[in-house]
């Protein structure tokens, strides 16, 4: 039997599925609020996902192969899915070991309401470049400064953008993360002069960002707040064990990370840590939780250490505020966020199956000539691959592969293409709700993107920063010309 002549893809074509998925989206909001990351986002993006598989199948791809780039996709995805999953035991280990208790109360102790915002944006920047992991950092001192913010009576979604804009500035200069490797990589260049590189648009944007989180630290209101810090560090007395080694899981996980252990394994060491450091250090608490006395008390111990694994943990509290921030944990918090994850990568996936992503990166290219019309357009392509693929790492890769020829017949060097990949790929995926970066931020930091995207100061200033040097010609580097010898 022949097989049917595969038909290349109209610009129409790859714009349909795109439109109804934009459309589906922005309906899913407006009908559902917030809540829309909790099934209604997840139909959107099938809806779509089969939409572009139509369109694929009319012109002469086999359900097949579409399968088969479906199960691609999603395989991409199983090892952020699997860090989410050990993060989840490890926010429920933690809680119940008192690591995440103690950052808070020694945070509320030192952090002041008018340099908080600023604050926090320096220290997860300075560790998310000691780790190369803005998931990392978001995990652990995220959680705690959400955790100080809520005893301040701060702003969470002015603290969740302060903690995401330092965490993707430490996590995109680190030598150490993924993405700061892969960009380099795709675009052939070096990664220590990429590095050098970015600084021209990094640094000033973090500096503009800093500025502007201590203008909103500045309009707080610090009077009420030390009655409130007060009120708060009691009632973590009452419940948790406060003492410095509580941190020692921490300082664990910190230096795993800095000696390159992968993602995965380092986290779960974490969670493990956690869940020893609450049988030892927190034997009141973990006695409280135990409703089953069947049992003997080690063995109801350690049931109520696994269920903080799998389950989290629960606080009843005289402050709402307090157990909501303390309540959470567990692979089953990060259960959506996977079902989210799997159902955008499927729609990315047959996307660039059947050849619709390319479509619209070759439209996007037609008329660049100069280097801002290059700079720009690579930008808002990893920008675009980020919302339909749901993936930064196809954010860089896709546009990296399909523009580094490009670049080089515009005379523009190798480096420009490799900053742009990040300016535009890296730090925009944080801020899509149903990207896997967007996701995780949301599921840890128990703050909607539509919340705090406003107040990612850095995210936003980069990209804009970055095509504003491009088409003034600032730091835009060009190919030298090749030698040519002379002979006598």
């Amino acid at each position: 039997m022949m097989q049917a002549t595969q038909k290349t893809p109209t610009l129409v074509d790859a714009l349909i599925p795109i439109i109804v998925l934009i459309i589906l989206m922005g309906s899913s909001v407006y009908l559902f609020g917030y809540d829309s990351s909790y099934g209604p986002n997840q139909i959107a993006l099938l809806i779509g996902m089969f939409l572009a598989a139509l369109i694929g199948l009319k012109n002469g791809h086999t359900w097949k192969s579409i399968e088969e780039g479906i199960v691609t996709g999603i395989s991409m995805s199983l090892g952020a899915c699997l860090i989410l999953l050990a993060v989840g035991s490890l926010i429920g280990t933690w809680m119940l070991a008192g690591t995440v208790p103690t950052l808070i109360y020694y945070g509320l102790s030192v952090l002041n309401p008018t340099f908080f915002y600023a604050a926090s944006c320096i220290i997860c920047a300075i560790v998310a470049m000691s780790i190369g992991s803005s998931w990392t950092t978001a995990a652990t001192i995220g959680v705690a400064l959400i955790g100080v913010a809520t005893g301040m009576d701060l702003s969470l979604a002015i603290t969740a953008g302060a903690i995401v804009s330092g965490a993707y500035f430490g996590d995109k200069l680190s030598p150490l993360s993924e993405t700061t490797n892969l960009a380099p990589a795709v675009a052939g260049t070096d990664l220590f002069e990429h590095i050098k590189y970015m600084l021209w648009t990094t640094v000033p944007s973090f500096l503009i960002a800093l500025v502007l989180f201590s203008i909103l630290g500045l309009q707080e209101d610090s009077a009420n707040v030390s009655d409130r810090i007060g009120e708060m560090q009691g009632i973590l007395l009452q419940e948790f064990s406060i003492a410095w080694y509580n941190l020692i899981p921490l300082f664990a996980l910190l230096a795993l990370a800095i000696n390159k252990v992968p993602a995965f394994p380092a986290v779960s060491i974490g969670a493990a840590l956690g869940a020893i450091w609450a049988l030892v250090f927190q034997t009141d608490l973990v006695s409280s939780m135990m409703s089953d006395s069947s049992f003997n008390p080690f063995i109801t111990s350690l049931m109520v250490v696994w269920t903080a694994l799998f389950d989290g943990v629960s606080f009843s509290t005289s402050d709402e505020s307090l157990n909501d921030l303390l309540s959470r944990g567990g692979m089953s918090s990060m259960l959506n966020t996977i079902w989210l994850i799997i159902c955008a990568m499927s729609f990315g996936a047959v996307l660039e199956r059947v050849g619709l992503l390319t479509a619209i990166v070759s439209a996007a290219l037609k008329g660049a000539t100069s280097a801002g019309a290059m700079v720009s357009r690579t930008i808002l392509t990893c920008i675009g691959t980020n919302l339909v693929t749901a993936d930064q790492y196809i954010s860089i890769v896709m546009p990296g592969r399909m523009y580094k020829e490009e670049f080089e017949k515009r005379n523009l060097h190798q480096l420009n293409l490799s900053r742009s990949l990040e300016d535009g790929g890296t730090i925009t995926s944080p801020l899509i709700p149903w990207n896997t970066c967007g996701a995780y931020m949301h599921s840890v930091l128990g703050v909607h993107p539509f919340s705090y995207i406003f107040y990612t100061f850095f995210n936003l200033i980069n990209p804009i920063l970055a095509i504003i040097y491009a088409y003034f010609g600032i730091k835009i580097l060009r190919l030298e010309p090749p030698k040519v010898e002379i002979r006598n």
